[in-house]
């Protein structure tokens, strides 16, 4: 018996429009960096967030680096980061020489909790070492509660790099995520809602410190006939072909959040009525992606636990991965500073401990949906008569 194609968690999604861009491209010569695609596509994804500008770059990372530098962030500085998120949120940090500290999440939206910003402020006032800047993650395609971290970071005179990385599409209160800090980044991942191949977005109303965001991106070339330079530059900026890429799929985006969501409901019908599975919630007033189906796993009710069903996914040629491990457990910063939600609950913790992302593609079929689900409920079957038996 042949062995069934695999299932990805979050595979490219092509419109089918992209190659028309890309042979533009081609047949302009416009192949090296920069280019028509770059500033049509940084003027339509600026006025689809709903902001005055952007700057299209290689990556999330990048975007993230050039905010940081854009504030100043430099050795010795402070940053406040979100734990429960990839590494490429913290790095930049890194980058700069500068030092993370680490907030916990909530449960109400598993983004940065409020209460332990809160914490950490009180404690930054009182060592007089208040953070350069606060980096807020949108986890899985959610917004996180911008209105009460706004409040709390304005109140301490803290400049937000929001992490919209993974929430392209998303919104929060009617506004579109990515654009409530001072600087926001999405990411064009392989693997993101809609994709570039790799590439990704700063953006923000303040025009002026974007045009030097392209500036510091572009090798820091001064005015001059010949090459000169009198600070660091970086080379972050994307490439003509893979702006028209992003073209493509920037039209696209809002069917492929719709689609994302359709697959998230069919989960949580399959799956929502199991005691000890309990989906991500989702904030009132937002709009959540669903870039990824995420869920928890209670080991005691349902007698799995979540790599129980990670293996038996695998063994079905299914990729489904644990959440996130939060920043603050990783070898790369031991040591650093960490304010969890309560002085007795980690949040980021428990969702790395019980956590599960679903397989959640746009271009998943119902048929394949199927096959993950009567996969799960297999081996969440086979513990429970397991269990009877050895009872």
């Amino acid at each position: 018996m042949a062995e069934p194609s695999k299932i990805f968690l979050s595979p490219p999604h092509m419109s089918g429009e992209e190659q028309k861009y890309i042979n533009e491209a081609f047949q302009t010569n416009w192949i090296a960096p920069l280019g028509p695609h770059v500033d049509a596509f940084e003027k339509e994804l600026a006025e689809y967030a709903g902001v005055r500008d952007a700057v299209a770059v290689s990556s999330g990372t990048a975007a993230i680096h050039l905010g940081l530098r854009l504030l100043d962030v430099q050795q010795g500085d402070v940053v406040f980061c979100s734990s429960l998120t990839f590494v490429a949120s913290a790095n930049p940090v890194l980058y700069q020489g500068a030092e993370p500290v680490f907030i916990d999440s909530e449960p109400d939206s598993w983004n940065m909790s409020p209460a332990a910003l809160e914490e950490a402020m009180i404690r930054a006032v009182n060592t007089n070492k208040l953070p350069k800047a606060a980096i807020i993650v949108n986890l899985y395609g959610q917004s996180a509660k911008m209105d009460e971290l706004l409040a709390i970071c304005n109140h301490y005179d803290v400049p937000v790099i929001e992490d919209a990385a993974e929430s392209l599409g998303a919104e929060y209160q009617g506004q579109k995520s990515g654009t409530f800090g001072k600087f926001g980044v999405y990411s064009f991942n392989g693997n993101k809602i809609i994709t570039t191949s790799g590439g990704g977005m700063l953006v923000s109303n303040d025009e002026e410190a974007l045009q030097k965001a392209r500036f510091l991106a572009a090798q820091a070339r001064d005015s001059a006939a010949h090459y000169q330079h009198s600070q660091i530059g970086n080379n972050y900026r994307m490439s003509n072909i893979l702006a028209g890429v992003g073209r493509a799929q920037l039209k696209v985006l809002d069917e492929r959040v719709n689609t994302r969501q359709e697959i998230f409901l069919r989960y949580k019908e399959a799956l929502g009525n199991i005691e000890g599975i309990t989906f991500m919630p989702e904030l009132r007033n937002a709009v959540h992606n669903r870039w990824l189906t995420t869920l928890t796993i209670d080991a005691e009710k349902l007698g799995v636990t979540p790599m129980d069903i990670i293996n038996a996914l695998a063994d079905n040629s299914i990729e489904a991965r644990p959440v996130w491990k939060p920043l603050h457990l990783q070898p790369l910063f031991k040591g650093a500073e960490y304010f969890s939600h309560t002085s007795t609950k980690s949040v980021s913790e428990e969702l790395f401990n019980t956590g599960i992302c679903l397989p959640s593609g746009s271009n998943l079929t119902e048929k394949q949906q199927e096959r993950v689900i009567e996969s799960v409920l297999g081996v969440c079957q086979r513990k429970l008569k397991f269990v009877s038996q050895k009872r």
